[in-house]
């Protein structure tokens, strides 16, 4: 219980929390608004795509994340997003409501985001010791798909009987108590860094961009360089997933299939981040290349099997490996890169990462308007497939061991261990 004791992990899990409940809610109503207005899954991919890209540039948001203070970088952020998702409601209620404008929405809340869980994942090596931080992750990752696999399935079916527009309304009140929730941070001795004081237009810019270049050179001279290379192909599929999956659910039952889908990956994803303590006394290479295959099975599977509910089933399971790998990596990452230079190192790992899901999902919408859904959908799951192959054929990756026994060292990075986060009791 003694994590719980902890003041500021307490109110950023509860912000969390609400913010998760906003962003699951926003993503379904706003995916299956754009489907509708613009009546074709090509445009749910064009939406995927705006929504995915500011993901891809999180390595610009890097730098600000580690020179800003982390609370006020919270609390402007869910107000930001509040007041942008407002827009579609009132839009609706003055009769001027497009899918032009839906599209306009979507990237800039999307790219908002991009600086507020960056700073929730500095915050949390600073807050936690490092022996708390796995168990501390899998919290996080608890709550972000425990509420996805509620919401995601109870917007969906709010989406049939009630309408988007309405959860747009909903959507923009719980960023608004998020917001609340984060002025209760008490993280003085986290905010007070002397960079945050710099004055001067061309000082901040100077130092702005020698640390962008320094995350970017330190990731690229690394084994997550390599880590990479899978992922990319994965999330390619990813994205192409997501973004038909609006006219998958529409061809195999409506609105409500649509969420059970998108809940079924918040479940996998869910048991993956419960198991992921579990998962990490094996070493990560093997168990990598062994949960990516049977992950890959199990998705093709559900898309393919003309049993629906089998098929969520199915797509829940495959996202287990996915769940539980994001909590040990992310943990792995906090470990071994010092708190200081952790959101401009992560958030260059994750728009590398995931810089090919908004290429994929307009890829997907475009091929599912063409050859269909369901085709599509089950060729996306083979993405999962090539990490495994990345990691069987690079022999470093093949056999690095548990997560516990990771050091800066195997990763290639430059910090000797000596200089590994230093956590606030």
């Amino acid at each position: 219980m003694g994590i719980w004791k902890n003041h500021n992990f307490l109110v950023l899990f509860l912000g969390r929390i609400v913010t998760n409940i906003g962003d699951s809610i926003y993503y379904v109503a706003a995916m299956w608004l754009v489907y509708n207005l613009g009546g074709s899954a090509f445009y749910s991919g064009l939406a995927g795509f705006l929504t995915l890209l500011p993901s891809a540039l999180q390595f610009v948001a890097g730098p600000f994340v580690d020179r800003w203070p982390i609370k006020r970088t919270l609390i402007t952020t869910q107000i930001m997003q509040a007041v942008l998702i407002l827009t579609i409601p009132v839009a609706y209620y003055f009769d001027v409501l497009t899918v032009q404008l839906v599209l306009i929405v979507m990237p800039i809340v999307a790219f908002i985001e991009q600086f507020a869980y960056p700073s929730q994942t500095k915050a949390l090596p600073a807050i936690l010791t490092q022996k708390e931080l796995i168990k501390g992750n899998s919290y996080f990752s608890f709550a972000y798909q425990g509420i996805d696999l509620v919401f995601n399935a109870v917007s969906g079916i709010l989406v049939a009987f009630m309408g988007a527009v309405t959860l747009y309304l909903a959507d923009s009140v719980t960023f608004a108590v998020a917001a609340i929730l984060f002025s209760l941070l008490k993280m003085k001795h986290i905010e007070d860094h002397p960079q945050s004081r710099e004055k001067g237009f061309k000082t901040i810019m100077t130092h702005y961009f020698a640390e962008l270049k320094e995350g970017f050179s330190i990731v690229f001279t690394s084994l997550m360089a390599t880590f990479l290379i899978g992922s990319i192909m994965a999330n390619f599929a990813i994205g192409a997933a997501l973004a038909i999956l609006p006219a998958f659910g529409e061809d195999h039952g409506g609105a409500h299939v649509y969420g059970f889908y998108l809940a079924a990956m918040s479940t996998g994803g869910l048991i993956g981040a419960l198991l992921a303590n579990w998962m990490g006394k094996f070493r990560l290479g093997h168990f990598s290349i062994a949960a990516f295959l049977i992950g890959t099975v199990c998705w093709v599977l559900a898309a393919t099997l003309p049993w629906t509910y089998t098929g969520i089933v199915l797509y829940g399971i495959a996202w287990v490996p996915i769940g539980g790998t994001n909590v040990i990596f992310g943990a792995v990452m906090q470990t071994v890169i010092p708190n200081n230079m952790l959101g401009r190192i992560s958030s260059v790992q994750r728009s590398m990462t995931v810089v090919a899901m908004p290429i994929g999902s307009l890829a997907g919408g475009y091929l599912a308007a063409i050859f269909g859904s369901t085709l599509i959908f089950a060729v996306s799951g083979l993405g999962l497939a090539f990490v495994s192959t990345v990691w069987i054929l690079h022999p470093k990756l093949r056999k690095l061991p548990k997560a516990d026994d990771m050091t800066p060292k195997l990763l290639h990075l430059p910090f000797p261990d000596e200089e590994r986060t230093s956590q606030q009791e």
